[in-house]
């Protein structure tokens, strides 16, 4: 029988299949990246979405509430959901895919996402309003489902991040977050960084960086963010490490 060479055996690739979730993404994507869709335009109700995609309507929120998170659609209050102005066209050409970076440059990406972050949680600690302490305590209890399910919980983490992120009542700060946050949490997803009992103990952390954000303690907040991070920061570190080592340098 004849042996397969290993150089051939590197161009088969995993076969993905797409949920309705991700067709949807898609399309919608296309419609903003084609100009089919603009910033503020407002898209059709979940209902009617879910009758001209003809799939169910937990498919149409699961998919808006992704492209929340990356900030291409916004939800506003009884204005429906629209297109944000920071739409995916920016998004993509603002930060070049994570999984193409050298550790050099990851370590860079992580280490910035540490310092919004870490300023995120200090600055909600004394702005944060009791609508805020809501939103992340939503947040972290979806988390929580998650992990005693033991489902992915990447969505669920980057959402708590995020709600900290509005608290924290700045809006560059949060854009940032957008940016360089998703890309991070998609290359541990893929390289199943964040496994085993990672979400276990992520979860103990949010629940601390929360009690500070509650009771208005905003070095302690920004402390327990720092160290909520901490495992991401020296795992890029390594591949920094890593990287300089097979340069030579």
């Amino acid at each position: 029988m004849e042996i397969m060479k290993k150089d051939l055996i590197h161009n088969f690739k995993e076969i993905v299949i797409e949920t309705p979730v991700d067709k949807i993404i898609q399309q919608i994507k296309e419609l903003i990246s084609s100009g089919q869709l603009k910033p503020g335009d407002k898209l059709p109700s979940e209902r009617m979405l879910s009758d001209l995609f003809n799939v169910g309507r937990s498919h149409v929120r699961d998919a808006i509430r992704k492209l929340e998170f990356y900030g291409i659609l916004r939800t506003l209050p009884q204005s429906g959901t629209v297109v944000a102005g920071f739409g995916i066209t920016a998004l993509e050409g603002l930060i070049t895919d994570v999984l193409q970076l050298e550790g050099n440059d990851f370590h860079a990406l992580v280490e910035t996402r540490v310092l919004l972050e870490t300023n995120a949680a200090r600055n909600a600690a004394m702005r944060r309003s009791d609508d805020d302490l809501v939103a992340i305590s939503n947040a972290l209890n979806d988390f929580e489902k998650a992990v005693q399910a033991e489902k992915d919980t990447v969505e669920n983490d980057l959402l708590f991040h995020l709600k900290i992120a509005e608290a924290s009542k700045n809006s560059v700060l949060k854009s940032l977050m957008l940016i360089v946050t998703p890309d991070i949490l998609t290359y541990f997803k893929e390289n199943n960084i964040c496994g085993g009992n990672r979400p276990v103990s992520a979860l103990d952390e949010h629940y601390k960086i929360l009690e500070h954000i509650e009771r208005m303690e905003p070095d302690k907040a920004a402390d327990a963010m720092s160290t909520h991070l901490s495992d991401i920061l020296n795992f890029s570190l390594t591949e920094q490490q890593q990287t300089n080592g097979s340069n030579g340098k």
